[in-house]
């Protein structure tokens, strides 16, 4: 009986155009056909109640030094998971170095965080943010047991871990919290823009400046599409069908404050951890999937929209005449090749913009799977 059902679900998914995956485990990714589903690790395979239980610790301000801040602080569901500010800040009211990313399809992130070429791992970068010390997020440094006793005390909690976590002979631990809230971002998955209907064969769904703008981003002229291709809009791609992880860090000379190049202190790209000098100003590209939703932008949200970022790259690299951090960036040595001069006509940027608006997916903004379960209306 049980091949039986899963048969009729796989015939079900091919009628609807939907691949479903992972039903051993209690859970589907609803994709369509030309999606490949997540890499998930053997040692954290997805379930809808552990999905639950991470919207829930996702969530919980408790999991902060002084019940302030959550995962979700910092990732609001209706800015794509971003903050709205140029840089984030923590718990504590530090400000950080850099700008917040979204989450929105991070399950396909080869890489993750602005510049670190290691961090390939889900489980290991929600460590990053609770417990980390420099800077201070979520502050939970030093207070793991204190986790421990809010996982046990809670009767939400004490109920959820021990179905999601079925196996283990003690289920309260911190490695299951960040295994539980890696679980629910990687379910954060958005392929419903106005782009994907419009590949899917409905002409209507964009518009023709989006179609036109569709046109220049794919273009040599503008080399867009070089950082930011594939399904995810990103070279920084990964998914369970690939063979080789593509991992992408680019210096787009948004400085350069000497002549060797520099970056700002302290945010300097990927040179701060390989040492290697080629890898100034280096970051990661991010995808650009409802990317008109996460303004300000770039690594320290030092743009402030889209139309200024078309205008950087049209420049070929920022110039900032005056002040600590005074330089002409398009000169930057280690400038990408793909960061080089180009003209745009304003009904020409205006159709650019128009497409990567298309890239939006309204329905992640609000669905109810991805939102705060503590809030009045999902009582």
């Amino acid at each position: 009986m049980k091949r039986v059902a899963l048969l009729l679900i796989a015939l079900v998914s091919i009628a609807v155009g939907y691949r479903l995956w992972s039903p051993e485990q209690g859970y589907q990714w609803q994709l369509p056909r030309n999606i490949p589903p997540p890499s998930v690790p053997a040692d954290n395979p997805m379930s809808v109640t552990k999905i639950e239980l991470g919207r829930q610790l996702f969530y919980d301000v408790r999991l902060s030094i002084n019940e302030s801040t959550a995962c979700a602080t910092c990732h609001r569901q209706a800015l794509a998971f971003t903050d709205g500010r140029p840089r984030a800040v923590g718990a504590t009211g530090e400000v950080h170095s850099k700008n917040t990313m979204s989450l929105v399809n991070v399950a396909y992130n080869s890489r993750l965080t602005w510049a670190n070429h290691l961090l390939d791992r889900l489980e290991v970068q929600a460590l990053v943010p609770m417990f980390g010390v420099n800077p201070v997020e979520m502050g939970l440094g030093g207070k793991e047991g204190e986790v421990v006793d809010l996982l046990r005390n809670d009767s939400e909690y004490a109920k959820l871990l021990p179905l999601a976590f079925p196996d283990d002979e003690d289920p309260f631990s911190v490695l299951n919290v960040v295994r539980a809230i890696a679980s629910f971002v990687r379910s954060i998955i958005a392929f419903d823009s106005p782009y994907d209907r419009f590949l899917s064969g409905d002409e209507s769904a964009m518009s023709a400046s989006a179609q036109r703008g569709m046109s220049l981003f794919f273009s040599e002229s503008l080399e867009c599409f070089h950082c930011h291709g594939g399904f995810n809009f990103t070279d920084s791609s990964t998914h369970a069908n690939t063979t080789i992880d593509s991992a992408g860090f680019h210096n787009t000379g948004l400085y350069s404050l000497d002549i060797d190049g520099a970056y700002p202190e302290g945010n300097r790209g990927l040179i701060e951890l390989t040492g290697e000098r080629r890898d100034m100003g280096r970051f990661r590209a991010p995808g650009l999937r409802n990317i008109a939703e996460t303004a300000p932008y770039m690594h320290d949200g030092s743009i402030a929209t889209l139309n200024a970022v078309i205008d950087h790259y049209a420049a070929g690299g920022r110039e900032i005449s005056a002040g600590p951090l005074a330089g002409d960036g398009s000169r930057n040595p280690y400038k990408s090749v793909f960061i080089r001069e180009f003209e745009l006509s304003n009904a020409q940027k205006e159709d650019l913009i128009a497409f990567l608006s298309a890239l939006t997916d309204q329905s992640v903004l609000a669905d109810p799977a991805f939102s705060d379960p503590f809030s009045v209306s999902a009582q």
